[in-house]
């Protein structure tokens, strides 16, 4: 009787691993497959948010092994984002997405008259006369690691506009269109994937809770000048 037992869990073992390579190997797509890119109608249009994969719906695209996730905003912004109904402090994320600010990346411009001006300093790359010209040795690679090009790219912000911004950026570089999605604004955010970073105290004041974060730092006194 033991031996018929351990042919019996031999068996269950050989199996089991058969039905794991099958779906592996035989099925290794199984993902369910994205609509394409579409521009949403009007001014959310003119920003190059996403008609199909956008605040409403991001929630239903979390979590895929074949992406990566990123929100564009700086941890306090010196814009004032106020002026415009937003916030220029980061007070959440959808969860899933990583923090890399887009001020960082390459120089703003654009931005609505009443917000000012932006971060000012040092950049991965500077765009002027229409062209992205690299400012370190190490940009390059360091958009490349951050936006692999062998992923779908979803890109959020708070409004919508640095993620149009780097969508752009991307494509104008030689990213596929096809493969990056720009899905608006976490201030018009409503999902059940909300991580709150703002935290208001008993007394009244107001903490940010930044260690929350997945912040992508940039150490620009390590990169070497061109």
């Amino acid at each position: 009787m033991k031996k018929y037992i351990w042919w019996i869990c031999v068996g269950a073992v050989v199996l089991a691993v058969g039905a794991f390579l099958l779906g592996r190997f035989a099925f290794p797509n199984t993902l369910p497959a994205l609509p394409a890119p579409e521009l949403a109608e009007g001014q959310r249009g003119e920003l190059g948010i996403d008609k199909n994969i956008n605040e409403k719906t991001i929630d239903n695209y979390l979590n895929r092994s074949d992406a990566v996730y990123r929100d564009l905003r700086m941890l306090k912004d010196p814009g004032d984002y106020e002026a415009i109904g937003g916030d220029a402090y980061l007070s959440g994320f959808v969860r899933g997405f990583e923090v890399v600010p887009f001020p960082y990346i390459v120089n703003v411009t654009g931005l609505p008259e009443v917000v000012g001006d932006t971060y000012t300093g040092e950049t991965l790359f500077t765009y002027e006369n229409g062209l992205y010209n690299a400012n370190y040795m190490e940009s390059k690679d360091i958009l490349a690691e951050l936006f692999p090009k062998d992923k779908v790219i979803f890109l959020m912000c708070g409004g919508g506009g640095y993620s149009g911004m780097m969508k752009k950026m991307l494509v104008d570089l030689g990213w596929d269109a096809s493969k990056i999605y720009d899905v608006g604004g976490y201030w018009y955010y409503d999902g059940e994937n909300r991580v709150k970073v703002k935290r208001e105290l008993p007394d009244g004041g107001v903490v940010y809770d930044f260690y929350k974060v997945p912040y992508h730092e940039i150490d620009f006194g390590k990169l070497e000048r061109i």
